[in-house]
C-alpha cells in the first residue's frame, strides 16, 4: 500500500506548479499505472491516461479542500480519466492486449463499481472510508460491491467448483475476515460454522480469495512499466507550455504595438470622435460590443478573474431602462476548452434587491458560435448576457459566478459546437464589481390602428433604446367568437434600416390600461443614433382561437368507430372502451384545407362530475406552405420548414373516476372552439414626421 500523503505537501505543489505534479506522479507512477490496466488496452492509450490526469489535477488544483488526502483525491481524477478513455471509440480495441495477465482478464467480468471497489480496496489499499467517498456510496454498499466482486472473481479464477454457503451470512464474510465482526455476531457465525459444512467450505474459498487480492500489490510488480514512460508524457506537457507561452507572447506583442501606435495618436492629439471609431474598430473584436462603445454607450473594463485554470474578463457593460448586457471572455488557460455564461444557473447579482429594478425583464442571448473568435479560437469564447435595469443612473454591480457551461464539440453539428445538447459543467468562483451608467431612451407616440383577420389592433408607442427597440401595441378583445392568442412579427424597418424580431422576448405589457384591450411589448434589435421618420412593421403570422360549441353524444354500447362534422372536418370517434381507465380517441387525418389546428374539448361523464384525473396523449403532423408532410416522430429543421403548421390527427385520452374502483362511464364530448394559425404578408407604414 502506498503511504498517504501529508495535505501539507500540497502547497509546495501548488507554488511550484504543473512540475511538481509530474514529480508527484512520478514517484507514484506504479500504482496508478496499475489502476490504468484495469481500464485501458495499450501503450498509447496508458499515455494519454496520464497525460490528461496530470493537466487536471493542475487545472483543479485550487479546488482541493483538504478534506481528504491528496493521494484520494487525486485517485478520484485519475479514475474519472479511465472511465472517459475507456469508453472513448477511438482509443478502445477490439481484442485485450496480451499482456493483461489473468487477473487482470478476470477482473474484467466484474460490473463496473464492483471492480473499481475491488481495486481501490485491495490494490490501491485506500481505507473503505475515503473508497466510499470516491465511489459515492455507503459504507454498506461498499461491502455489498466487495462481496459480489469477490464471489464473481472468485469463480472467474476458479476450477469450476461451486459453493452453497447459507445466504444470511453473507453479509458478514468481509468484516469476519478482517476481524471487525462485532463480538456477538461472531460467535453466532462460529457456531452455525461448527454445524454447517457448506459455509465451511463456502468461507474458506472465500478467505482464499481475499488473501490473494491483499496480495495483489505484490503480484502488481511483475507487471513492469516500459522504459521512457513517463519521459513520453513529460516531453508532451512541455510542449503544450510551451505552446502556451509562445500564443501569450505574441499576445503581449501585439498589444504593445497598439499602445505604441496609440501613444502616437495621442501625441498629435488625434483623439476626435473618427479616432475613437477607428481605435475600437482595432481594439474590440466583437461587433457588437464595438458598436456600443464607437456610440458611446460604454466603456472598456476589462475586469478580470481566474479559478480552476479559466479567467474572466468582463469586457464592457451597458445599461438602458430594458436591460443590463454584460460582455464577457473566457479563456481556459490550460485546455482547448470554451465556455459560456448561462443567465439562470450559476451567476448571482449579490446586490441585485438594492441595485436593480425589479419591473424588468432579462433577456436570452443564446451561444454566438458563428462569430469570428468562437470559430477560431480553441480555448476563448467572447459571448454577452442579459440583468435586470438598473433601478437608479448608475451603481455597481456586485456579480458571483461559479458554474460555467462547456460547450462540447460535435463534429456532426455545422458549427462544430453542440451548445446545449449535452449540459457539462466547469465549477469555480469569479467575482466582480462592474461599474454601470444607465443610458437614456427615447419613446415616440405611433396611434395608429388596423384590423388583423378581423380583429382590431392598433400600435401605440416605440421606445428606442440602447440594447433595444420596442414596440408597444394592443388587441382588442370584444370579439365573442374569435381571438387572437398571438401576434408575431418578422422585422421592424426604421429610416430603411431592418430590424429583426428578438425571438426570445415578447411580453404581456398591461391589460388594465383600456379593459376593452390587451397590451403587449414586442422587442427588435438596437437602432443607433437615428431619429425616426418612418416605421415599417412587418406582420408574420397570428394565432387565432375560435368559439364554436357543439355537444357529441356518447354511449360505450354502440358499435364505434363513429362520425360527426365540425368546423368543415369529418372527425372520427375510434374507441370509446370503459374500463380502468376508460379510453376515448378521436382522430382527423384529413388535414388539406382544414380550419383547425388542434380542438380545445372536455370529456363529461355520466354524473357530470365523476372524472378526477384525465391523461391526454397526441400525434400530429408537420407541414409547410406547400402542403409537404413531415413526420413528427423524425427529427425536423423547425426553423428551415416555411411557414410550419402543426395539425393535431389523433387525440387519445384515459379518464380515472372520483370513486376508487369504479368505472367513468363517458356521457358526451363537449367540444368549445379550435385553434388555427395564419402567415401574414402585411407591411403597416407609420409616418413619426408629426409625432
Amino acid at each position: 500500500m502506498i503511504p498517504k500523503i501529508e495535505t501539507s505537501s500540497v502547497t509546495p505543489i501548488r507554488e511550484k506548479g504543473v512540475d511538481s505534479i509530474v514529480d508527484w506522479f512520478d514517484q507514484h507512477q506504479h500504482s496508478f499505472y496499475t489502476i490504468g490496466w484495469y481500464y485501458l488496452r495499450n501503450q498509447e492509450q496508458m499515455e494519454e491516461l496520464f497525460y490528461q490526469s496530470i493537466k487536471k489535477v493542475h487545472k483543479k488544483l485550487p479546488q482541493f479542500k483538504r478534506e481528504t488526502s491528496f493521494e484520494t483525491w487525486v485517485t478520484s481524477i485519475f479514475i474519472h480519466t479511465c472511465r472517459e478513455l475507456s469508453v472513448d471509440n477511438s482509443l478502445q480495441l477490439s481484442e485485450k492486449s496480451e499482456e493483461r495477465q489473468e487477473l487482470f482478464n478476470a477482473l474484467d467480468q466484474l460490473k463496473e463499481n464492483e471492480r473499481e471497489a475491488m481495486v481501490l480496496t485491495y490494490v490501491k489499499g485506500i481505507p473503505k472510508e475515503e473508497a466510499t467517498k470516491l465511489l459515492q456510496v455507503s459504507e454498506g454498499k461498499l461491502k455489498e460491491l466487495l462481496f459480489y466482486g469477490i464471489q464473481l472473481f472468485r469463480k472467474e479464477m476458479g476450477n469450476g467448483a461451486t459453493y452453497n454457503g447459507c445466504k444470511e451470512y453473507h453479509e458478514v464474510y468481509i468484516d469476519y475476515l478482517e476481524r471487525t465482526l462485532d463480538r456477538q455476531r461472531k460467535i453466532d457465525l462460529e457456531k452455525h460454522l461448527y454445524h454447517c459444512q457448506d459455509c465451511q467450505e463456502d468461507l474458506a474459498s472465500f478467505q482464499e480469495v481475499m488473501v490473494t487480492l491483499l496480495n495483489l500489490p505484490e503480484r502488481m510488480k511483475e507487471l513492469h512499466m516500459p522504459a521512457g514512460f513517463m519521459e513520453n508524457v513529460k516531453d508532451r506537457l512541455a510542449e503544450k507550455e510551451k505552446h502556451r507561452q509562445q500564443k501569450n507572447k505574441k499576445r503581449i506583442r501585439i498589444g504593445l504595438v497598439f499602445a505604441g501606435v496609440f501613444a502616437l495618436l495621442i501625441g498629435i492629439e488625434f483623439f476626435t470622435r473618427a479616432f475613437s471609431n477607428l481605435y475600437y474598430t482595432w481594439a474590440e473584436e466583437d461587433q457588437e460590443l464595438r458598436t456600443f462603445l464607437q456610440q458611446d454607450l460604454g466603456e472598456p473594463l476589462n475586469l478580470e478573474a481566474e479559478s480552476s485554470g479559466i479567467k474572466i474578463k468582463i469586457k464592457s457593460a451597458i445599461a438602458d431602462e430594458v436591460q443590463t448586457i454584460i460582455f464577457y471572455e473566457i479563456e481556459d488557460t490550460e485546455e482547448d476548452n470554451q465556455y459560456a455564461m448561462e443567465n439562470f444557473e450559476g451567476i448571482f447579482v449579490e446586490n441585485q434587491d438594492g441595485i436593480m429594478s425589479p419591473e424588468g425583464y432579462q433577456s436570452y442571448y443564446p451561444p454566438d458560435l458563428e462569430s469570428h473568435v468562437n470559430k477560431e479560437e480553441k480555448n476563448v469564447f467572447q459571448g454577452k448576457m442579459s440583468l435586470l435595469p438598473l433601478k437608479g443612473n448608475n451603481g455597481t454591480i456586485k456579480l458571483k459566478i461559479i458554474k460555467l457551461h462547456k460547450l462540447l464539440r460535435n463534429s456532426s453539428d455545422p458549427n462544430g459546437f453542440s451548445a446545449y445538447g449535452n449540459m457539462e459543467y466547469e465549477t469555480g468562483e469569479w467575482n466582480f464589481e462592474i461599474p454601470v451608467t444607465k443610458q437614456p431612451s427615447v419613446e415616440y407616440a405611433l396611434d395608429e390602428e388596423i384590423e388583423v383577420e378581423g380583429i382590431p389592433v392598433r400600435f401605440n408607442k416605440l421606445t428606442i433604446a440602447p440594447t433595444a427597440t420596442i414596440l408597444q401595441y394592443s388587441i382588442s378583445n370584444k370579439q365573442a367568437k374569435k381571438r387572437i392568442d398571438d401576434l408575431n412579427f418578422d422585422n421592424l424597418e426604421v429610416n430603411n434600416k431592418k430590424l429583426k424580431s428578438d425571438m426570445y422576448r415578447g411580453s404581456f405589457f398591461d391589460s388594465q390600461q383600456d379593459v376593452n384591450w390587451f397590451t403587449f411589448q414586442k422587442h427588435f434589435g438596437p437602432l443607433f443614433g437615428e431619429k425616426p421618420e418612418e416605421v415599417n412593421i412587418q406582420l408574420d403570422l397570428v394565432h387565432l382561437s375560435y368559439d364554436d360549441p357543439k355537444n357529441i353524444e356518447l354511449d360505450a354500447s354502440q358499435v364505434y368507430p363513429q362520425t360527426f362534422e365540425y368546423a368543415g372536418s369529418t372527425i372520427s370517434i375510434d374507441k370509446v372502451e370503459i374500463g380502468q381507465p376508460t379510453k376515448v380517441v378521436i382522430s382527423n387525418h384529413e388535414i388539406k384545407n382544414r380550419a383547425y389546428e388542434t380542438l380545445n374539448f372536455q370529456i363529461v361523464g355520466e354524473d357530470e362530475n365523476d372524472i378526477s384525473s384525465l391523461e391526454m396523449s397526441s400525434e400530429g403532423v408537420l407541414i409547410d406552405k406547400n402542403g409537404v408532410e413531415y413526420d413528427m416522430n423524425e427529427p425536423v429543421a423547425y426553423e428551415e420548414i416555411e411557414q410550419p403548421r402543426h395539425f393535431i390527427t389523433v387525440q387519445s385520452m384515459e379518464l380515472q373516476s372520483n370513486t376508487a374502483g369504479e368505472n367513468v362511464i363517458p356521457k358526451r364530448l363537449e367540444i368549445y372552439g379550435y385553434n388555427a394559425t395564419k402567415y401574414l404578408d402585411d407591411v403597416i407604414k407609420i409616418s413619426l414626421n408629426n409625432k
